[in-house]
């Protein structure tokens, strides 16, 4: 109990301080609304639609961006980890790409895709890819040596055999670890995807803070940070599911 007094405590605390700041400068409250302003921004939000449509818009980019990126990052790291050819054939090609941000493939994006969802989804993706790509390889290159042997001595010689049986399952925990890391990846992906004209919640702080309307910018804010709240608690949900073996 005593740790969530504290915490409510400290949270009061940040909101107060938050609050009383343009009392002490009264040309702050021009930069940085005061949380008593939010509930109203945020109401006048959801009663004109453009909330609800811009979390919808910003979920589906979100969602598409992340799977896309977590299957292609994970496959390919599981597949470098597991094959040292594969893994010396593209080490150059990884490591001429993965310096690049994800925010440099912004003009490729509008320019093979358009101002559309798709430049989205692959600006996210490109963001997803490289976290579990490394997860997922360095899980499948830490998989006990000892657990291979014993695979090998009960007749597990297929590739596909040892990867289903034996590493796989070994290195599920550690690909699981970039995949939660990648969810809120994604999100900052999501508003550098969505500031060049995507609809989505980015676009919308955008449009705000070009009209100094820096109550709706924080509301947003505070809508990303609630979403990728709600989405990380469910994949630990979803992951003590999945890993219940190891309890």
């Amino acid at each position: 109990m005593n740790r969530y007094i504290l915490s409510a405590t400290g949270l009061a605390i940040f909101l107060l301080i938050w609050e009383v700041i343009p009392v002490l400068d009264p040309s702050a409250r021009a930069l940085l609304p005061v949380p008593s302003q939010l509930p109203a921004a945020f109401l006048r939000e959801v009663q004109s639609g453009i909330w609800i449509t811009c979390v919808g818009d910003s979920l589906s980019h979100y969602f598409y961006g992340l799977i896309t990126g977590i299957f292609l990052g994970a496959g390919i790291g599981i597949l470098t980890g597991m094959y040292r050819k594969l893994e010396f054939a593209l080490s150059w090609v990884i490591r001429t790409l993965r310096p690049i941000p994800g925010l440099a493939w912004i003009p490729f994006a509008i320019l093979w895709f358009g101002v559309e969802q798709l430049a989205a989804i692959f600006i996210i993706a490109i963001g997803v890819f490289w976290i579990v790509f490394f997860a997922a390889h360095a899980a499948i290159r830490s998989v006990d040596r000892d657990l291979i042997e014993v695979a090998d001595a009960f007749g597990f010689t297929s590739g596909w055999e040892k990867f289903v049986k034996v590493l796989f399952p070994a290195s599920l925990p550690g690909i699981l670890v970039g995949v939660r890391t990648a969810l809120g990846q994604a999100w900052m992906a999501v508003v550098a995807a969505e500031l060049f004209g995507v609809p989505g919640l980015g676009q919308r702080m955008n449009q705000a803070a070009s009209l100094l309307a820096t109550d709706i910018v924080v509301v947003y804010m505070l809508t990303m940070a609630a979403l990728y709240g709600l989405v990380d608690t469910g994949f630990l949900f979803v992951q003590s599911r999945f890993l219940s073996w190891k309890v």
